[in-house]
């Protein structure tokens, strides 16, 4: 299987889960139901994690960062998370830029 910018992209569209930034320790950390952060977890820091993974740059235009999908794979919970080989080989990569990518969202199709 040939891993493209695109099917990267896609991976990390389809990452599961919630970050929240847990104050009392400083780090992020992943839940997979918004309600199931704690006290130290403010609620404007919780994100779901395919957003958390991408970082605004000038002009709508955002990077997918691999500083944010290190936090993630240190917390070894990689099918929880569908972390796929896409992403890993993302992470490998690191002679390679970050991707940039104009995200849009589709309209859904009806059923």
């Amino acid at each position: 299987m040939s891993i493209t910018s695109a099917s990267i992209c896609a991976a990390a569209d389809a990452l599961q889960g919630f970050v929240g930034f847990n104050a009392k320790t400083g780090q992020y950390i992943v839940r997979f139901s918004e309600d199931s952060f704690g006290l130290d977890v403010p609620g404007e820091s919780i994100t779901p994690t395919s957003e958390f993974v991408w970082t605004p740059l000038p002009g709508g235009v955002m990077r997918l960062s691999r500083e944010r999908l290190q936090l993630l794979v240190a917390q070894n919970i990689d099918d929880r998370l569908h972390l796929g080989e896409a992403l890993h080989v993302y992470l490998r990569r690191s002679d390679l830029p970050e991707i940039s990518a104009e995200r849009r969202v589709l309209p859904r199709a009806s059923a």
